[in-house]
């Protein structure tokens, strides 16, 4: 047996299945996984992954190993861990795994170190936290580092932050900037597995109710899309004049944050800041609001003056968190204020997931052949990599489209020709 942390490993044979559940839907990663077994592009390569432990990560892993690398593997998350995934990989794969859902931020950051010590190559992060991990705590270990990868909006804020006060020390890729990933994974996968969450969580009707979305960008945009879809009034709380216009032109109610605290009845903040939902909004509420989080990090939602202004709290049900504030009202918290697609619910359907992986396992390769091109900064995924991924997205559902002729490919390289 591999080197691990995890729950359970007499839970490897359900994982196993989910995960040949999963793959059923994730074509081009399968595809990517067949050429990489043929190539190992990878061969020689160690890589610290920290991602979400679910079905479709460890198709990811699979997809890596069969790349020639050696992989270690730890939550980004304490609640996001699907344990009997985790079992699945260390039994089956033999890839070390380091997660157990639930597990406190002391173990949670002990399992980054574990992740870290195989003295990695590449890194590839679902919010920075290897990378701040190695800026901060383990100095030592970035002379080996070659370049890494980013998953998520937060942790390319972050990135992108360090990169900009000279502070980063290898070149990353953003891979939350590919079309294939923020288009898709953002807007549908976080859309529908949100509700997913929150459904399983509560099991309250959507129907009727007044749903609140704070932040509009592309992971609001799916949110409020699935919530309006299922019958609830859509409210969206913004900072950005350009996205609060969008909001409006599309349909929903635009207005801060205390003034939707008074009417809504569920509230989710996917913005990637902290304290989006504070104070003074906790008091405004309704008996009986609703919050939870989609964003990266359990800052959204300002929970240490919430308990502050609760004279009790108890768990009701699983994942659901009754507060009640001294005036009697009582707000109920989701998921411990994490993400709670994966807290409560299974994250990503596979199908998106496969082009959002697709892209980090088609990045490793690339960075493992163009780092010495490479600056200490965060790049885009190259515009290669992304078309790539579209075209085999579309060949695997069966959908054929036009390509251009030459003659219309020399009038858009042309400016002679005109009216």
């Amino acid at each position: 047996m591999v080197r691990h942390d995890i729950k359970d490993t007499n839970l490897a044979k359900k994982g196993k299945l989910r995960i040949e559940w999963a793959a059923k839907e994730m074509p081009v990663l399968r595809s990517i996984a067949e050429r990489f077994e043929r190539e190992k592009p990878l061969r020689g390569i160690k890589l610290s992954a920290c991602l979400h432990v679910t079905t479709e990560t460890a198709s990811l892993m699979e997809t890596l190993k069969a790349g020639g690398a050696e992989v270690h593997l730890c939550a980004s998350n304490p609640l996001s861990t699907q344990d009997d995934v985790a079992a699945a990989l260390v039994k089956f794969s033999k890839i070390p795994v380091f997660a157990i859902k639930g597990e406190d931020n002391k173990i949670y950051y002990r399992h980054i170190k574990d992740a870290l010590s195989l003295k990695p190559h590449i890194t590839m992060d679902d919010g920075a936290d290897l990378v701040s991990t190695l800026h901060k705590e383990e100095k030592g270990l970035l002379i080996g580092l070659i370049g890494g990868t980013e998953e998520t909006t937060t942790g390319v804020i972050r990135l992108r932050a360090m990169a900009e006060k000279g502070v980063l020390k290898y070149p990353i890729i953003a891979v939350n900037d590919a079309y294939t990933k923020y288009l898709f994974d953002n807007r549908y996968g976080t859309g529908q597995s949100t509700v997913d969450g929150i459904l399983r969580a509560t099991n309250r009707l959507i129907a009727g109710s007044v749903f609140v979305v704070s932040g509009y960008g592309w992971c609001g945009r799916g949110v409020a899309m699935r919530a309006r879809g299922m019958g609830a009034r859509v409210i969206i709380c913004e900072v950005e004049p350009l996205k609060a216009l969008e909001a409006t032109m599309d349909g929903y109610e635009v207005m801060p944050i205390k003034e939707a605290a008074q009417i809504g009845d569920i509230f989710v903040t996917v913005t990637g800041d902290i304290d989006v939902i504070a104070k003074e909004s906790f008091s405004l509420m309704k008996d009986g609001a609703i919050l939870c989080n989609s964003g990266h990090f359990n800052v959204e939602i300002e929970i240490d003056a919430l308990k502050k202004m609760s004279k009790g709290t108890r768990v009701i049900r699983d994942f659901v968190e009754e507060y009640t504030l001294k005036n009697g009202k009582r707000i109920y918290l989701l998921g411990e204020g994490r993400l709670i697609n994966l807290a409560a619910a299974e994250g990503h359907p596979s199908a998106v997931m496969d082009m959002s992986f697709a892209n980090q396992a088609l990045c490793a390769e690339y960075m493992a052949k163009n780092h010495k091109k490479l600056e200490k900064k965060v790049y885009r995924v190259p515009e290669e990599i992304d078309r790539k991924i579209a075209s085999l997205k579309l060949k695997a559902m069966g959908i054929k489209i036009d390509t251009l002729t030459p003659k219309q490919r020399r009038y858009l390289r042309s400016w002679e020709m005109g009216t």
